[in-house]
């Protein structure tokens, strides 16, 4: 843009300082090649972000799913807010397990998540990686384990619990980047914190009500040897070597974990963290992710972990269809709930040995048997 011809530069001459008069603007080219030069959003990233506004009709009794074509269960017909389509919970992709309180979009209006493309500081910023001085965990072969335990079995005589191993970053640091940055990506997309702890807010559950002594019926205590595995994994995960795992976006799942290297049986994955509430406060709550924490003998002092604001990879891990013997072959996770020193702890532990690129899954109905996984893939 030429300068105002108001405006006025200061020179030094001869030892003073004197006004002079505007330097002639460079000769720029006519006005109708500078608007050939400016480039202009295309028509599909403007309405991705433009607001959209839905005409109400006063009948829908003549709604139907846009997948199946029946109008039928009209309590599981969802309304996009902005093409006004209908599609039942179980039949659009990724499958809607609960009714969405407020607004809601269907996955072609939706479209896939923009990626962004986050610098190494900004991962390093977003999980907060520290440099440990004085830390140097060793991660011991799965051989040397083995033989350690053979030989503690020898001397006790007694078949020993099979312990768990902590995972084993890869070293590649790039590769890790690429791990932490597809973490990164999908929490940012969800605007979700990352958190690899248990939140207690104010307004929500107190630390104080995590009791695992308050569990129906008891809660299998944490050894000592897999705590000290489970602490230090946190400890590597806090000096930015994560577990070898990749978050991918899936048209029909949504997002789901993926392996990025082989993971051996009973290898600790994650820790199923996020806000701790009670599930009383919880049960018109529309996230699909709540994992139980506590099922108290008292109902009104159960728990359930919310990471719908804050969490880590454990969210994005899928469940498997109970009713289907295929689907069963996919689990290759356990979750399980641990009393560690007293309070109630959710950890995802590999089942079987896992290939590199194989997809996680659990079983989403370990204890209650009430989640909906028929629709599930």
């Amino acid at each position: 843009m030429a300068p105002s011809n108001s405006t006025q530069k200061l020179f030094p001459f001869n030892g003073s300082v004197r006004r002079t008069a505007p330097e002639k603007p460079p000769e720029k080219p006519p006005e109708k090649s500078v608007m050939k030069e400016k480039k202009y959003k295309s028509m599909v990233e403007i309405m991705a972000t433009a607001k959209y506004a839905v005409v109400e009709t006063d009948d829908y009794s003549d709604a139907v799913c846009e997948e199946c074509g029946s109008g039928d269960r009209p309590e599981e017909l969802l309304l996009c807010d902005k093409c006004d389509l209908g599609f039942h919970m179980g039949c659009v992709r990724p499958i809607v397990v609960r009714v969405p309180i407020g607004s809601w979009v269907c996955p072609p209006c939706f479209g896939s998540p923009r990626v962004k493309c986050l610098s190494q500081k900004k991962i390093i910023d977003f999980f907060r990686i520290q440099k440990c001085k004085g830390v140097n965990f060793k991660c011991s072969s799965s051989s040397q384990d083995s033989k350690r335990r053979r030989r503690r079995s020898l001397v006790l005589y007694k078949k020993k619990k099979r312990r768990l191993l902590p995972y084993v970053p890869t070293e590649d640091p790039s590769r890790r980047l690429e791990q932490m940055r597809s973490l990164a990506t999908a929490l940012t997309a969800l605007n979700i914190e990352f958190s690899n702890k248990l939140t207690y807010l104010p307004h929500m559950a107190p630390r104080s009500a995590n009791r695992a002594e308050y569990e129906d019926g008891g809660m299998q205590v944490l050894s000592k040897e897999d705590h000290e595995t489970m602490q230090q994994c946190r400890a590597m995960a806090r000096r930015g070597e994560c577990p070898p795992l990749l978050i991918i976006y899936d048209a029909c799942e949504g997002y789901t974990v993926e392996a990025d290297a082989p993971i051996k049986d009973m290898t600790f994955i994650a820790e199923y963290t996020g806000d701790v509430d009670y599930i009383k406060n919880r049960e018109r709550d529309d996230c699909d992710s709540l994992m139980t924490l506590l099922l108290a003998t008292d109902l009104s002092k159960s728990l359930v972990i919310c990471p719908d604001k804050r969490g880590n990879i454990a969210r994005f891990i899928n469940g498997i269809n109970n009713h289907t013997p295929e689907s069963k072959k996919k689990q290759n996770l356990k979750c399980v709930r641990y009393d560690v020193n007293g309070e109630c702890r959710v950890l995802l532990v590999a089942t079987r040995d896992i290939a590199k690129g194989e997809r996680l899954y659990y079983d989403y109905n370990g204890y209650e048997h009430e989640y909906p996984t028929h629709h599930f893939v």
